[in-house]
């Protein structure tokens, strides 16, 4: 049942919206003034708000300003019997869902307020998709080393500034990334993702630039690359050390103009992308052997951030199992073995040469393979390919 808030500084005004709305079966709450509506939205979630325009010490106006401050998202419907058009199209702009006159018409009040509501519970669902899908992408220790990446994210999140990301394959680089652009000015865009070493070379241009139709033989049609795509959003550049140098030339020139030409195309296309990229190579050495650009490095690589391997966060390893047995259980929607501490010993002796990936594969093979709570014995015998084959011989 949907509950509204009624703010208005007529007693008799008050009384007959709540008659009305809790005849349509709405739960209200009602506040003589903004300054009282204002300490019962501190108190209360409500799914919209009837708001008064003129009222004693705090108009609906500056009540409206300090919901917006506070980041409140329930729509709000204005009315008044005095206010003018400009004062009408200034609450609109201010963040109001709609504006109603006095003397209320009762069939438009009800259909704006299910509108409203219908408003309210399109941005819950929106909200609660968007954690669900982040939830994906959690970044989960407390060791120093994880400590320290966070901070820095929490610094570099709302710049513009380029990063690269190193680390050894399954780290945890393209989680990395994620928690960048959901933290930045740019979280309500894209986050598209180029994995540069699965793209064969002679491809690869035309997937980051696009191309138009006829540049090559099976270009049947116009289409997009990655960095049009990722325009007000954040391009990922995955394995950025397996690009070509022909390629890198291009994502150069696209950094330091913000323009791209699609292949086969003459006009250049103003884009507005934050890159991150990663790699886990060392692409000093790749410098070095003439695989890559040392000016594209620069320009990448304003902040670097070293992903640790697992076995470098060994004390992380209890959080992790907790985090992909509840995943796990989750995908399944069926309980799943509980870990006791001596398994979680044995996890911490093993040498994780595949890190983050490898670790959660070996959690998911163990609920598969154990009974209601998993071992040390357990791990000894399913943990590695080795120690299964050992107990399937037997």
């Amino acid at each position: 049942m949907a509950k509204v808030l009624v703010i208005d500084d007529e007693r008799a005004i008050r009384n007959a919206l709540k008659d009305i709305l809790e005849y349509e079966e709405y739960t209200i709450d009602l506040a003589e003034d903004g300054i009282q509506g204002l300490e019962k939205i501190k108190e209360e979630k409500y799914d919209a708000i009837l708001l008064d325009i003129k009222m004693p010490q705090m108009d609906g106006l500056e009540v409206l300003d300090a919901l917006l401050e506070i980041g409140y998202d329930a729509p709000v419907i204005m009315i008044s019997g005095h206010a003018t058009i400009d004062t009408a199209v200034e609450a609109i702009k201010k963040g109001a869902f709609d504006f109603i006159e006095k003397p209320l018409d009762l069939n438009r009040l009800l259909i704006t307020m299910r509108n409203a509501l219908d408003k309210s519970q399109l941005v819950a669902e929106t909200k609660k998709l968007r954690k669900k899908v982040s939830k994906n992408y959690e970044m989960i220790g407390e060791s120093p080393a994880i400590m320290h990446i966070k901070n820095m994210i929490d610094k570099i999140a709302a710049t513009e500034a380029r990063v690269l990301i190193t680390g050894a394959n399954g780290t945890g680089k393209e989680i990395v990334a994620r928690w960048i652009h959901e933290k930045s000015e740019r979280a309500q865009s894209l986050f598209v993702e180029v994995n540069c070493a699965a793209i064969p070379s002679e491809l690869i241009e035309s997937e980051l630039f696009g191309h138009e139709k006829g540049a090559f033989t099976s270009a049947h049609k116009q289409r997009k690359g990655k960095f049009e795509q990722a325009h007000l959003g954040t391009l990922f550049l995955d394995e950025i050390g397996d690009m070509s140098l022909s390629a890198q030339a291009k994502v150069l020139r696209a950094l330091q103009e913000n323009r791209i030409a699609r292949v086969g195309g003459e006009k250049d296309i103003r884009v507005d992308v934050r890159v991150i990229a990663a790699t886990n190579k060392n692409l000093e050495e790749e410098i070095k052997r003439g695989n890559f650009r040392e000016d594209l490095y620069h320009r990448l690589s304003v902040i670097l951030i070293q992903v640790p391997s697992l076995n470098q966060r060994l004390d992380d390893i209890p959080l992790l199992a907790d985090y992909f047995l509840d995943q796990i259980g989750d995908e399944r929607g069926a309980p799943v073995p509980k870990l006791q501490s001596d398994a979680i010993s044995e996890l911490q002796k093993i040498n994780w040469t595949g890190n983050i990936r490898e670790f959660r594969n070996v959690i998911e093979r163990l609920t598969i393979l154990c009974g209601n709570t998993i071992t040390a014995e357990d791990v000894k015998l399913y943990a590695s390919p080795l120690g299964m084959q050992s107990k399937f011989n037997q």
